[in-house]
């Protein structure tokens, strides 16, 4: 005679209870846990789109900028070599502190360079080390008369962290914003940085070491992964301890 089934295996089945508070905590969470990670992807995506721009722009030829519109896309031309010539504004240039090189702390030498159509672009000219007082500032003064400058286009960053607004009356700035320096000094300055990758002659004993950025790109992509996981954990946990077994209600 065959054994009567137990009342642990034909009295009980298992069903998910209806507790709504834990069922909209787990949806809650997994729906932040997916737009997390779609930020993350996006944020990928576009990193993943300036290394093409990089690389696309490291390939091409250098461009006269002289010979470019006041209304050219400059974001577009992130990263592109060019020439320009131009005279430098010895009286408006600035030291952008805190600039580390090979473990030393220095600046970067920013030096506005006035173009014959009357703008005005900012040169970074180089890195130049603390001395040995902060007092005492390096000389780094540009040379005089027409120049020709080769490097290629940086657009500045505009968010920084700043405890209290960067005076604008000295020459030591803690962080270089475009806007901030037109308003100091009036100069009509196009919305973009030269990095200087030519030795000027003489040499003016700068380092002009500009290293391909960092992207980022791969940390996305991880954080994008774990957001995802985190969403996917938070389904089978629910899954696993939101089920119970209760009597069959024929039993």
């Amino acid at each position: 005679m065959p054994n009567a089934p137990s009342l642990s295996d034909a009295g009980m089945r298992s069903r998910f209870p209806p507790r709504a508070l834990p069922a909209l905590a787990v949806v809650g969470a997994v729906a932040l846990f997916v737009a997390a990670g779609n930020w993350q992807g996006r944020r990928m995506h576009e990193k993943e789109a300036l290394r093409e721009q990089f690389d696309a722009a490291s390939a091409q030829a250098p461009l006269e900028l002289t010979a470019l519109p006041a209304a050219t896309d400059w974001t577009a031309l992130r990263y592109r070599s060019v020439v320009v010539s131009g005279e430098y504004d010895a009286r408006s240039q600035i030291l952008v502190d805190n600039r580390v090189h090979d473990g030393r702390a220095g600046y970067h030498v920013i030096t506005p360079l006035l173009l014959p159509d009357g703008r005005t672009v900012l040169v970074n000219r180089g890195w130049t080390p603390v001395g040995a007082s902060r007092a005492a500032l390096p000389p780094v003064a540009p040379p005089r008369g027409n120049v020709k400058v080769g490097g290629r286009i940086a657009i500045p960053s505009s968010g920084f962290l700043e405890l209290a607004p960067t005076a604008t009356g000295g020459i030591v700035w803690q962080n270089l914003d475009v806007e901030r320096f037109r308003a100091a000094t009036g100069l009509r300055v196009l919305p973009l940085i030269i990095e200087a990758t030519a030795t000027p002659v003489p040499d003016d004993g700068l380092v002009r070491d500009w290293p391909a950025p960092d992207f980022g790109i791969e940390q996305h992509r991880i954080y994008m992964v774990q957001w995802y996981a985190f969403a996917a954990l938070a389904i089978v946990l629910w899954f696993v301890y939101a089920r119970r077994r209760v009597p069959r209600a024929d039993g």
